[in-house]
């Protein structure tokens, strides 16, 4: 069951069909939060929306996914539909993420990076452990225009 709504879509300040404008977006909306822009690297993205009013993001995709982040070696799972609360430098109330620790999948809740910033990001689970790893790792490079933008050549 999605918790996504017909009356949230409603309410919505943005909603985006199809992979390539929601790659697009969330890359955009997480650059213009401070956040690192490959911290959810979904596939095969169906839609994605946007609350400006309370700050609700919702991405679905055609099914799970598992990545690891290189850098850090950390495998992480995104299920068909993640939500979260997004404001400037921070994503709570996260749904839909797990990351692997030793042998166990455990929640993610919370996502900050520190302000003033230390070029470092936490994640928090909802039993309040939590885990802090460079923003570098997160980021992907050569990846720093606005969608819509043209690059100069």
């Amino acid at each position: 069951m999605s918790v996504v709504t017909e009356e949230i879509k409603a309410s919505a300040s943005e909603v985006y069909y199809g992979n390539e404008m929601c790659q697009a977006k969330s890359k955009f909306l997480l650059t213009e939060m401070g956040l690192p822009n490959g911290l959810l690297p979904l596939q095969d993205m169906e839609e994605c929306g946007y609350v400006k009013e309370t700050g609700f993001v919702w991405l679905k995709q055609k099914k799970k996914t598992d990545h690891t982040f290189e850098k850090i070696g950390k495998l992480t799972s995104y299920g068909n539909e993640v939500t979260a609360v997004i404001e400037k430098g921070k994503i709570k109330k996260l749904t839909g993420v797990k990351t692997k620790e030793l042998l166990m999948w455990i929640k993610l809740s919370d996502i900050y990076v520190d302000d003033p910033p230390t070029g470092k990001i936490t994640f928090k689970t909802p039993t309040g452990l939590y885990r802090t790893f460079p923003v570098s790792a997160f980021e992907i490079e050569g990846d720093k225009e606005a969608p819509g933008e043209v690059k100069e050549v």
